[in-house]
């Protein structure tokens, strides 16, 4: 009766781990002769544990992370050796407590879009920061249909709740004057107030293809570099070339069949 009344009070106290684990521990600390506090201590260590492990599952799961690229599949050899140093500050997360932007140019193919992801996914695993991965274009055409909504003002707000936006591919939105408008939009709204990851095979110089006239290029490209960490990504080699000893060539190596056996 008692323990179907404390079963009760854990579920109306919202107490899941504790519900899950308190007979197991109970008998932890009657075998080690733990004293009420080093019990209660224990419950509550692993309500917190659980509760932050949810919690990330909960922001991984809403990111658009792509699947696969993260820190541990991140080819450091592959890309310039000074991106190692500055990888290392920006895992820290001041950044985005601070509302820096990191924007990151280079040629198609040299790991831009792999850096971004596993530096969103290091925010989230390791300083529970909200972020959002999201192409230029999906997020341009979502814009535009709020827009059209009448509901521009509450995308942005909705975007807004997130610590950090990283926006991929900017140099492949071809923008119209509205399309250019909605982003620059964007831009603006969270300039000085939340970070943003830029993902680009444009250099500046050539921005004037996205946002139309040298008055409107030049306001966005001051507002993004403002606070920023420019990183270029020039290795002459594509980081998607498999190298011998890399992450990618292990992976294909591990995921061969092992030969069969020779017969006796």
């Amino acid at each position: 009766m008692h323990d179907e009344s404390l079963r009760l009070l854990l579920r109306t106290l919202r107490l899941p781990s504790v519900l899950g684990r308190y007979r197991e521990l109970a008998d932890t600390a009657r075998a080690q002769a733990w004293s009420h506090e080093q019990y209660l201590h224990a419950l509550a260590e692993t309500e917190c544990q659980d509760r932050v492990s949810r919690r990330v599952e909960r922001l991984l799961g809403g990111s658009g992370l792509p699947p696969g690229k993260s820190l541990a599949t991140l080819d450091m050899e592959a890309l310039p050796p000074r991106i190692g140093p500055l990888l290392g500050q920006l895992l820290g997360g001041e950044f985005v407590r601070q509302a820096r932007n990191v924007l990151l140019f280079g040629l198609p193919g040299r790991g831009k879009s792999h850096l971004a992801a596993a530096l969103g996914r290091e925010m989230i695993v390791r300083h529970g920061f909200r972020v959002l991965f999201v192409g230029a274009f999906a997020l341009v055409q979502r814009l535009l249909a709020a827009k059209a909504a009448l509901r521009v003002d509450a995308e942005l707000a909705r975007l807004d709740r997130f610590d950090l936006v990283i926006l991929d591919d900017i140099g492949y939105v071809q923008q119209s004057r509205d399309e250019m408008e909605v982003l620059f939009a964007f831009l603006g709204e969270r300039y000085e107030r939340r970070s943003l990851v830029i993902t680009s095979n444009l250099v500046f110089s050539q921005w004037d293809r996205i946002f139309k006239d040298a008055m409107t290029t030049a306001a966005a490209v001051d507002r993004l570099v403002h606070h920023a960490d420019i990183v270029e990504l020039n290795q002459t080699e594509s980081y998607r070339a498999p190298r011998p000893g890399g992450p990618k060539a292990r992976a294909r190596q591990e995921s061969k069949p092992s030969p069969p056996a020779a017969e006796p």
